[in-house]
């Protein structure tokens, strides 16, 4: 099992910047990915970051270069470094951690941390 707690959201006004962490617990050795999905209101949740095992990135087109995601080995904590923020990435931004299995990958989510950027 692993537990996510996200933390770092908060009010901040266009162009500012916000770092969200997202602190693992369990079996955090097994976890192959980690992510940061976003969901605004009416629109679909989104992959806005994701890391892999071998620290490969992917971004959404719509953050990349603005945003950057990183791990902490030492502190089982994922970060998502967000500048430049504009008020298009209002939304609950919630940590997604993949846990390798028998049957498969596992999915374990955090519980979301609401982003508000507005002037």
């Amino acid at each position: 099992q692993v537990q996510l707690v996200e933390s770092g959201g908060g009010l901040v006004q266009p162009g500012g910047s916000l770092r969200l962490s997202c602190a693992a617990s369990g079996s955090v050795n097994s976890v192959i990915a980690m992510g940061w999905y976003r969901q605004a209101p009416g629109k679909q949740r989104e992959l806005v970051a994701s890391i892999g095992v071998g620290s490969s990135t992917v971004y959404a087109d719509s953050v990349r270069g603005r945003f950057t995601i990183s791990r902490d080995n030492a502190k089982n904590t994922a970060y998502l470094q967000m500048n430049s923020l504009k008020p298009e990435d209002t939304a609950v931004y919630s940590c997604n951690a993949r846990r390798a299995s028998m049957d498969g990958p596992i999915n374990y989510w955090g519980q979301g941390t609401q982003v508000t950027v507005s002037s």
